[in-house]
């Protein structure tokens, strides 16, 4: 397994730098306009300068707090809500059309509410990152105590087991699985709703910084900071993974 995860992050890095060095040719030669896709060179160095200065670590802190903040909040949300909805029929009734309204419509369209609401401050970027991840979460538990195979359950109750016994030893290590495949996808979500809140309205943050860049047209400090962005994301996507194979260490015997 250790072979074949080491042979696929040569793969990509390969295919990364091969892409890197076409768009720098591309861009020497003429072929890309280095006013709105300027060579990986000027990208990097723009990199280079935000962080020699200094200036990007305030915004790095406001977005991660938040971004961070919203994950661990919507996690727990989502994951009480899910297991509440699953073993209380009569809140489900009144969880899962909320949720599914919420699904329904683009959640980030709700930043400028959550900005008039909490202000242009921290509270409303993690308000909008937590929505995000807690309707993912909450489907997530919800669908997987409902996709629990029903044979066990009565087995497990005709050999005595009560509800504290089915919660700990079937629903907890059924959900498990669901949560920890859905974690990649919620920590994309925190860091959207994070970036869209102080795009919307902010002061400091990694979404002003892209606002900021947008507005004097600066595409070499646009790009530096979606490579930025992403970066940090799959750092995080990288441990969610390590994570999962601690968690479910079955899977991968």
């Amino acid at each position: 397994m250790k072979g074949l995860l080491e042979k696929r992050f040569v793969r990509r890095t390969i295919a990364l730098s091969a892409v890197a060095v076409l768009w720098e040719v591309l861009a020497r030669v003429g072929v890309l306009d280095p006013f709105y896709m300027p060579p990986p060179t000027d990208v990097a160095a723009v990199l280079v300068s935000l962080f020699a200065d200094g200036s990007i670590w305030d915004h790095l802190e406001a977005t991660f707090s938040a971004a961070l903040l919203g994950l661990l909040v919507g996690l727990l949300i989502g994951i009480v809500l899910g297991f509440t909805a699953a073993l209380v029929p009569l809140l489900a009734e009144l969880l899962e059309p909320l949720m599914m309204l919420l699904n329904a419509i683009p959640r980030v369209i709700l930043a400028p509410l959550f900005v008039i609401w909490l202000g242009i401050d921290l509270s409303s970027k993690v308000a909008l990152a937590l929505v995000l991840v807690a309707v993912l979460i909450f489907f997530a538990v919800y669908g997987g105590i409902k996709e629990v195979d029903h044979r066990l359950v009565e087995r497990v109750r005709t050999l005595g087991g009560g509800r504290w016994v089915l919660l700990t030893e079937v629903y907890v290590p059924s959900v498990t699985a669901w949560v920890m495949g859905n974690l990649k996808v919620a920590v994309g979500f925190a860091f959207t709703g994070a970036v869209v809140g102080e795009f919307v309205a902010s002061t400091r943050g990694l979404g002003y910084l892209l606002q900021f860049a947008q507005s004097t047209y600066n595409a070499a400090l646009t790009l530096a900071l979606i490579i930025l962005i992403m970066g940090f994301v799959l750092l995080l996507f990288s441990l969610s993974e390590r994570l999962e194979r601690r968690l479910l260490r079955w899977r991968y015997r």
